[in-house]
């Protein structure tokens, strides 16, 4: 018995080892064929802001149509008024296998209802203008549109809409194209906070929509569209971007369209050579080799003109590491050359303050002793004693703390001077630092120990300015008592005569 126990647990634990064994190849298989593909940026295609348009309006490796307004920072494709059209398209063509595009635009409007809406062409010819969202109807290739306008009134809208064509399709207007549309998802992409980005992939015959619905800052918040499985779409064309509005109108804005590459894991990226025509190729090489000719007959000139000129060596032209570490050094010293400057202004103006507080104090006192006699004692006259001697130590400390400063600051103007001289000694420099270090250190604890000695001095405590007499009252009680009666039969008098008047004005209606 105890034996077939014991082959049943063994039995269960090597099948437990292949199944756990089979489950991760299954799942390494699996990580490998979800292996992302490989994305290059092509800034041929591509435009965002800042300066994302030239001195003359355009743009670069793109033209705009309509009513399109490019600027420094985003392309408005309409602006907020009725029956405007505008479109942007590239002005080459597109042969990618694969790629992915991603948008960023805003929708705004005043309106609680927008109008028409933005679309995103890849098609084999530009469609400049036209009819459906801006571009030109029975285009072939594929359409991104991003609805605003509820035409059919099935309360549908705003909405996300994929849309094929070969070129003999009539788009639906009446319907908002739902009758033809591959993909759709209800997304309300108006007057957000933050700006939507579209996420446009097409991977292997698959288009993928992915969408940041602009409530968060977060550019990487994405939620799933719309997939569209088996796309055929032409081999190489055109990207455009196009709106349009109607009755209603809203500011249809582009801040970025960024276009990537992509090739699948394990394959070569085409280079960026053989993607340059051969003619655009030898054109570009003659370019550059009279450029050198010219360049170099030019240096022959000038050294003929200038035979005791010589060329200075490449490394002069740049920072070593230890000139930056020295720059550091001294840029850090003459920071605090600075601060301890402004610090010796400030204890300046304090004993110049302090000793004019002293002055004024031995007046008082002198004062004091002509009107007093020699035998009285004054109660006054000593507290005055008390806050000369506080004063005068005061200054004493003053003093001590500004002869203190004045010898970092000749600490620091040898430091500086050395530097200046070789750049070495980097041991006195370091010992040099200590030392100003250390001072600064004494002079926090002396400015903490006045401070400390000023608060719990009692001869402060006892001097107190003499009290305000009391202000005498400028209105008695009788007084205030008759004129509040003098304003009460006024009144009253006022509102007799005015119900005499009113009832004098009835009689005669």
């Amino acid at each position: 018995m105890a034996v077939s126990n014991a082959l049943v647990l063994l039995l269960s634990f090597l099948t437990a080892v292949i199944f756990h064994r089979c489950l991760a190849d299954v799942a390494a298989g699996g990580s490998a064929a979800e292996e992302p593909p490989h994305r290059r940026f092509e800034y041929k295609y591509s435009f965002k802001g800042p300066h994302l348009s030239q001195s003359d309006g355009s743009i670069p490796f793109w033209i705009h149509s309509g009513n399109a307004i490019p600027s420094a920072d985003q392309v408005r494709i309409t602006p907020s008024l009725r029956s405007q059209r505008g479109s942007v398209w590239t002005k080459n063509k597109v042969s990618f296998e694969h790629w992915e595009a991603e948008l960023t635009f805003r929708v705004s409007g005043r309106g609680r209802m927008g109008a028409d809406g933005l679309a995103v062409w890849f098609t084999s010819e530009q469609g400049l203008d036209g009819p459906v969202y801006g571009a030109a109807d029975r285009w072939n290739g594929l359409g991104v549109f991003f609805d605003s306008f509820d035409n059919d009134g099935k309360k549908n809208n705003p909405a996300i809409l994929v849309v094929g064509n070969n070129g003999n399709l009539v788009y639906d207007h009446q319907n908002d194209g739902t009758t033809q549309a591959l993909g759709t998802c209800l997304r309300d992409f108006r007057n957000k906070p933050y700006p939507i980005r579209a996420k446009i992939t097409y991977y292997r015959k698959t288009l993928t929509i992915l969408i940041n619905n602009g409530f968060t800052p977060d550019k990487e918040d994405y939620e799933f569209c719309t997939k569209v499985e088996n796309m055929i779409i032409p081999a190489d064309g055109f990207f455009g971007i196009s709106a349009a509005t109607g009755g209603l109108a809203d500011d249809h804005d582009v801040l970025s369209f960024l276009l990537f590459r992509l090739t699948e894991p394990g394959q070569q990226p085409p280079s960026v050579d053989s993607e340059i025509p051969k003619e655009e190729k030898d054109k570009y090489q003659e370019e550059f080799q009279n450029f050198q000719q010219e360049l170099d007959k030019k240096k022959e000139e000038f050294q003929k003109e200038h035979p005791n000129v010589q060329g200075e060596p490449i490394d002069d032209l740049y920072e070593s590491v230890n000139d930056r570490e020295i720059r550091q050094v001294f840029e850090g010293q003459n920071q605090i050359h600075l601060e301890i400057k402004q610090l010796n202004r400030q204890l300046a103006m304090i004993l110049d303050e302090q000793r004019r507080y002293v002055s004024v104090i031995t007046e008082e006192i002198s004062k004091k002793g002509t009107s007093v006699g020699s035998g009285q004692t004054d109660s006054a006259t000593q507290q005055l004693s008390s806050v000369v001697s506080t004063q005068q130590e005061l200054l004493r400390n003053l003093n001590e703390l500004r002869n203190s400063f004045h010898e970092s600051l000749k600490q620091i103007g040898s430091v500086q001077h050395q530097g200046n001289a070789g750049g070495a000694g980097a041991y006195e420099t370091i010992q040099h630092f200590n030392d100003i270090k250390e001072n600064l250190h004494m002079v926090k604890r002396d400015v903490e120990h006045l401070v400390q000695r000023n608060v719990q001095n009692p001869a402060d405590k006892a001097v107190k300015c003499p009290e305000i007499p009391p202000i005498p009252s400028c209105l008695s009680t009788v007084h205030f008592t008759i004129f509040v009666v003098i304003q009460t039969v006024l009144f009253f008098c006022y509102i007799m005569y005015k119900s005499q008047q009113e009832a004098a004005a009835k009689k005669f209606f």
